[in-house]
Formats: C-alpha cells, sequence, structure tokens
C-alpha cells in the first residue's frame, strides 16, 4: 500500500481502534451479561492464540543461529526474571491502575457524551448503588486499557509495521494490523468499555516511537532481536488471556520492562559467543 507520509500506518491503526472501541461502547450493552461473559471468554481464547504464535518465535532461525541453540529459552526466561523484578521493585501494576483510574475519572468529568456511552455499559453489569458503579467502571477501564493495549502494541506486525514506516517502504503491514484491530477493540469495548478507547493513546505512542526511532536509524531492528522481543511479549499475553479467562491473576504490568530487556539479553549473549 502506498505511503502518504511517514506515521501513516500509524494514524491509521488509530482511527481503526477508536472507530471499533466506540461502535463497541455504542452497541455493547444491549447484550446480556451471560452473552458478555461469552464475548470476553472468546477474546481471552483468541488472545491465547495470538500469544502462543508470538511465543513460538523463541524458536526463530535467526535468534538461534545468533546466540546459539537452548539458549533463547533462557533469555526469555531472564528477560522475565529481570523485568518482573524491576517491575515489581517499580510498582508498575500498581502505578498503571492508579493512573488509569485518574484518567477515567477525568475523562468522565469532562467529556459526557464518551462517559454516558461507557455508563450505559456499566448499567449492564454492575450493582444498583453508585459506589458500585464507581468501582466497575474503574476497574474495567484499567483492565480494558491494559488488556488492549498489550494486545496492540506487542507483536512482530507491531514492530516491522512501524520501522518500515520509518523507512518509507510502505504500511502493509500496518493496514493489516489496523483492521485486525478494529475488529478486536470493537470486541473489547463491548466488555471493557472506554479504556479500550484510550488503547489508542498506547498504540500512537508505541508505535509512534518505533516509526521514529526508524526514520532516524535508517535500518531495521535485527530479526533475533524482534525475535526475542516478540516472545517475550507472547508470554505476557498468556498472562493477559488468563485474566481474561478468569484463571488467575498475573500482575503484567509488573512484567512490561522484560520487553526492553529481551533485546538488551541477545546483545549481550550474541557479543559473547
Amino acid at each position: 500500500m502506498d505511503q502518504l507520509f511517514p506515521g501513516a500506518g500509524t494514524v491509521l491503526n488509530v482511527l481503526t481502534v477508536v472507530v471499533g472501541s466506540i461502535l463497541g461502547m455504542m452497541f455493547g450493552h444491549r447484550l446480556s451479561e451471560h452473552t458478555r461473559s461469552v464475548v470476553t471468554d472468546c477474546l481471552g481464547l483468541v488472545t491465547f492464540l495470538v500469544a502462543v504464535l508470538s511465543a513460538l518465535e523463541v524458536t526463530s532461525p535467526a535468534l538461534v543461529e545468533h546466540v546459539g541453540s537452548g539458549v533463547p529459552v533462557l533469555i526469555v526466561l531472564g528477560s522475565l526474571l529481570i523485568g518482573g523484578i524491576v517491575g515489581s521493585l517499580l510498582r508498575i501494576e500498581r502505578r498503571v491502575e492508579s493512573l488509569a483510574g485518574v484518567i477515567q475519572a477525568f475523562v468522565a468529568r469532562r467529556t459526557p457524551a464518551v462517559a454516558t456511552l461507557d455508563a450505559a455499559a456499566d448499567q449492564a453489569t454492575a450493582g444498583d448503588g453508585a459506589d458500585a458503579n464507581t468501582a466497575s467502571a474503574r476497574e474495567r477501564f484499567i483492565e480494558g486499557w491494559l488488556t488492549a493495549s498489550l494486545l496492540f502494541c506487542v507483536g512482530p506486525l507491531t514492530i516491522l509495521g512501524s520501522l518500515n514506516d520509518g523507512l518509507g517502504r510502505g504500511i502493509d503491514e500496518l493496514a493489516l494490523k489496523s483492521v485486525l484491530d478494529g475488529f478486536a477493540a470493537l470486541a473489547f469495548a463491548a466488555s471493557f468499555g472506554l479504556g479500550v478507547l484510550f488503547s489508542a493513546v498506547s498504540v500512537a505512542v508505541v508505535q509512534g516511537g518505533l516509526t521514529v526511532v526508524g526514520v532516524l536509524l535508517g535500518s531495521l531492528m535485527p530479526d533475533a532481536h524482534i525475535a526475542a522481543l516478540t516472545a517475550v511479549g507472547g508470554l505476557l499475553l498468556v498472562g493477559i488471556s488468563m485474566r481474561l479467562l478468569r484463571i488467575r491473576d498475573i500482575p503484567v504490568g509488573d512484567l512490561l520492562p522484560a520487553l526492553a530487556v529481551a533485546p538488551v539479553l541477545v546483545w549481550l549473549v550474541g557479543s559473547l559467543t
């Protein structure tokens, strides 16, 4: 697909997430609680599928050739351990939840039209009291923002698509990702509401940043580094799918630094071998 300007792919992706989220918020509350629960389970299963496909990058030939056989799994393990320790010490999960709560409350006060859409979805799932509604809105906003942001921002299409966008090589990857994300946002927003809409900000920041990196560096990130980052991201998505399926509430936010640790470990191991 022809590229109009650097960052065009990210703009398209943000628009599809926004449109999908608004449609989900507008019509999602018309579904019964049981149907909404089934939709959430479907999202959890699909997220698990995407997670497995991403995690399989640990067997990438480029990664194995760069660090040696048997080492990729150790790199993924080391990334999660180091990233998890750093994230827990920094209390990233708690800080993200606090920030999400502040944003949710701010939006509810300043944008009544959007908040009304989210409130309509709340009434389908929350209790009768005002406190119950507020607590439900906060929890759904946090879960929706974190879940959708990770799903939309982790993966080979995000990295390669954004870098190619910055290098002026077209937006084919991001165009495909935009379609997938738009439908996913619609389904997620039907269950989680406003938080999914704000994941568009995460998409803009992450993909916009990677596009700038592509413009500045003028070359793609090595395949081995991308494979390690994608594999770690896949395991984070497994944690998200377990939360969606109500199996275990894994603090995925505390594991986010692992995404930055993985390429560094690949570089260190590769330089020693």
